[in-house]
């Protein structure tokens, strides 16, 4: 693992259940903020690890253990419910409460003062994904791969495992965008404020955005998640599943829509758009494709096409045959017609095998009263 350029944290990962409240992210899990970051918004998680020279712009609330490396600078309280551990030179504008331990470096500024219920140690305490790294290498060197094993479910907090908030070095988190160059992923059921800037990004479901998301790449929005915003690739595929709702434009290099999505603004697709049925729950989807370069008003317009169709040749055939069912010999020909006619349509969808069906027996009502006029 590198201790400098990119960082360990490779993406953003938001975790399912993050809320964004008033000025603060919180989560029921870790928080992992990686060097260089920029974070305006407070932090409430269980235990909050903060890499070097990150700006925090309100107050840190950790159940467990809190550790803030060198450099860094808290414009708020910190608040922690064990130990706590703060590197060199770091700046806390408000005041520290420590319920444990705390273990402080050189040249650390409190403004407001600090209170530990446990021992208070100064020196200078070794950065934390530092100590994390040494510890782990030597476990590994010498063989003790038990141990190691133990040491990650300590720092897991035995068997109550939560997915981590992960922020990647030198992000952008505020109350208006969320801006990272790794690719972002979104749990489920998260409620986010801001426009969310990423290499490429996955909402999970049953999320709600107060915001736009632009990336490079591919975007995905999932089931029953709510996007009050643009959702904007420069050259990726923008897939939105069904339940989906996006309250603006839509614009990517190739867009997959499936059936029940709604999207209320401009569709715009320089590549394929397509939209994706589903005829039963056992049965493969349904694409229809439409040309390159497509645009459209909105997904009613899209979504129309297809159903219209199947519905007018079905309808057709249904009205050739009510118009005038004739006699007992014209409804035996139309039976012995759709049996005959049964083998050919196998391996089609359930509505196009309906139609055809229909269409064939209507021309064969119509060949037999030829015939009787005849």
């Amino acid at each position: 693992m590198s201790l400098r350029g990119g960082g360990p944290i490779e993406e953003l990962a938001i975790p399912s259940g993050t809320t964004v409240e008033e000025h603060d992210v919180v989560v029921d899990g870790d928080v992992l903020v990686g060097g260089q970051s920029t974070v305006e918004l407070g932090v409430r998680g269980r235990n909050v690890a903060i890499g070097e020279r990150v700006s925090v712009g309100d107050d840190i609330e950790a159940e467990g253990d809190c550790r803030l490396d060198t450099w860094c600078s808290v414009d708020g309280n910190v608040l922690v419910g064990e130990d706590a551990y703060l590197g060199e030179r770091v700046t806390v504008t408000g005041r520290l409460m420590v319920s444990g331990d705390l273990d402080i470096g050189d040249d650390v500024t409190i403004e407001e003062g600090f209170e530990a219920n446990g021992w208070i140690v100064i020196r200078n305490p070794v950065p934390t994904i530092v100590f994390y790294f040494i510890v782990l290498s030597q476990l590994l060197r010498v063989g003790e791969t038990d141990a190691a094993d133990e040491l990650a479910e300590a720092l897991a907090d035995g068997d109550d495992v939560r997915d981590p908030l992960l922020i990647p070095r030198s992000a952008e988190i505020a109350d208006d965008a969320w801006r990272v160059s790794t690719p972002a992923t979104v749990g489920d059921d998260c409620r986010l404020h801001g426009n969310l800037r990423a290499a490429s990004i996955r909402v999970g479901e049953r999320n709600e955005v107060f915001g736009s998301l632009r990336a490079r790449e591919d975007i995905t929005v999932g089931a029953e998640t709510v996007i009050h915003g643009d959702v904007t690739t420069r050259g990726g595929t923008v897939t939105v599943e069904a339940g989906a709702r996006v309250l603006g434009d839509v614009s990517a290099g190739d867009l997959v829509v499936y059936d029940g999505a709604e999207i209320q603004g401009t569709l715009r697709a320089r590549g394929e758009m397509k939209l994706v049925q589903r005829t039963g729950p056992e049965t493969e989807a349904d694409e229809v494709e439409e040309g390159g370069g497509a645009e459209a008003g909105g997904s009613d317009g899209v979504d129309s096409e297809e159903p219209d169709g199947v519905d007018s040749e079905e309808s057709d055939g249904v009205g050739d045959d009510d118009a005038d069912p004739g006699d007992g010999t014209e409804n035996e020909t139309t039976e012995s017609a759709r049996e005959d006619d049964a083998p050919e349509t196998d391996g089609e969808s359930d509505a196009e095998g309906t139609a055809a069906v229909t269409a064939d027996a209507g021309a064969a009502t119509e060949a037999v009263e030829s015939e009787n006029d005849s």
